[in-house]
């Protein structure tokens, strides 16, 4: 499943929660691996007291979709769970999650990381900071290069 949200978000309890309405999961997994990506207060050696997240709607989706089937034919996973934030989001806050649900534990980190790595990288968002002395810049550097 893939969700754009605009407000807060628990992933704990969204993992929860979406765990259990897969009943067809149940007794099947053997590796839940979960990334949260939260927003930090610095990047580039400026502080950063927030940032603004855009998508262009559908399009955001149709790439997160093609990605996530990607990582499906690659690795042997049984669910994923990816939802992203946009608009307003300050220090502290989740971003991103994803959550992959395996029968083995490698499958669910390779899987979880090549969708993140792909989602920074390949898939339409766009970030625009905001420092400490107000001003603002879009991030252009979104990935340390894995890939």
């Amino acid at each position: 499943m893939i969700k754009i949200v605009s407000s807060e978000l628990d992933p704990f309890m969204k993992v929860q929660l979406y765990q259990k309405q897969q009943q067809t999961l149940a007794g099947k997994y053997g590796a839940t691996n979960l990334f949260i990506g939260t927003m930090r207060d610095f990047n580039e050696g400026d502080s950063v007291k927030g940032m603004t997240l855009e998508h262009y709607p559908g399009m955001t989706e149709k790439q997160l979709e093609l990605v996530v089937a990607k990582a499906e034919k690659q690795w042997s996973l049984l669910d994923s769970l990816v939802i992203h934030r946009v608009g307003d989001v300050y220090p502290d806050e989740v971003l991103v999650l994803v959550a992959i649900w395996s029968v083995r534990r490698g499958d669910a980190f390779d899987a979880s990381r090549y969708i993140m790595e792909e989602l920074k990288s390949n898939v339409p968002f766009w970030k625009k900071e905001i420092l400490a002395d107000d001003n603002s810049r879009w991030v252009a550097k979104n990935t340390d290069g894995y890939l």
